[in-house]
């Protein structure tokens, strides 16, 4: 039995209870009504995970459309948890949106889940490398998010200054967690391989996004307010980001690396 086929059971209800959160949260004289909502989705969507993980007997974070379930389970938890800290309803409701996207796309495009895993998967390193990039992605896409905002906004005023920090705080945690996972994956590749890099594609992109992010932090550390200049550094690091994560399985150069997700 494979619950890839059922999917569309769990992921419909899972996304109503997202996407309904949000009006919920705006209009309801409750303000824990939309919360609940998207807890409850998070908590179905969940047990998909569960299953599809009992049930291959395998975690679920082979294929690409694998990682993108972890994707928008994080995204959507990091909005509520986001949301239930500091009140920021949009970046609650960005963040649903942008779950609910990334299972639509799994629903467009369903794959061929199998049990096997070659042996370089069959590591201790494999569940905490995966686990800790996903969360990483989902943590530096909530902080492109309130960048965007501060560039459509603007960054003056006193009451910018909460989002400034939280933007901030985002990217310290997610690129701190962007780099465990290079580490992880360092070692990961000594003992499957031999070397602890090689420069394959998606390493080469890897270092050129931990690149970026570290220039956003530097040139944060040097001045005193957010510049536009920063703002669209973490833009431009979110890209770099995407293309690791998604683009260089579509570059010829990559066919046979053992980066591409299959």
């Amino acid at each position: 039995m494979n619950p890839w086929n059922d999917f569309i059971y769990l992921a419909l209800p899972a996304m109503t209870c997202w996407l309904v959160a949000i009006p919920v949260l705006y209009w309801s004289k409750h303000r824990w009504t939309g919360p609940v909502l998207s807890a409850l989705g998070l908590l179905i969507f969940a047990a998909f995970i569960g299953w599809m993980w009992v049930s291959l007997e395998r975690p679920p974070m082979r294929t690409m459309g694998e990682t993108r379930l972890w994707y928008s389970l994080f995204l959507s938890g990091i909005g509520l948890i986001l949301y239930l800290k500091w009140s920021y309803k949009w970046l609650f409701a960005f963040s649903q949106v942008l779950a609910v996207v990334f299972v639509v796309i799994n629903l467009l495009k369903p794959e061929i889940h199998s049990k096997a895993l070659m042996p370089a998967l069959q590591s201790v390193w494999f569940i905490p490398h995966v686990t800790t990039y996903m969360l990483s992605y989902a943590l530096l896409s909530a902080a492109t998010l309130a960048a965007i905002l501060l560039l459509v906004k603007g960054r003056e005023g006193a009451d910018k200054r909460p989002l400034i920090d939280l933007t901030d705080n985002l990217v310290y945690v997610g690129l701190g967690l962007f780099l465990i996972g290079l580490l992880i994956g360092a070692l990961w590749a000594k003992e499957a391989w031999g070397d602890f890099w090689s420069w394959d594609p998606k390493e080469t992109w890897a270092f050129l996004t931990a690149a970026v992010y570290l220039i956003y932090v530097h040139l944060r550390l040097k001045e005193p307010h957010m510049s536009r200049l920063a703002l669209w550094l973490l833009v431009l690091a979110f890209v770099c980001l995407m293309i690791t994560w998604k683009g260089v399985s579509y570059l010829p150069s990559a066919q046979g690396s053992v980066h591409v997700y299959g």
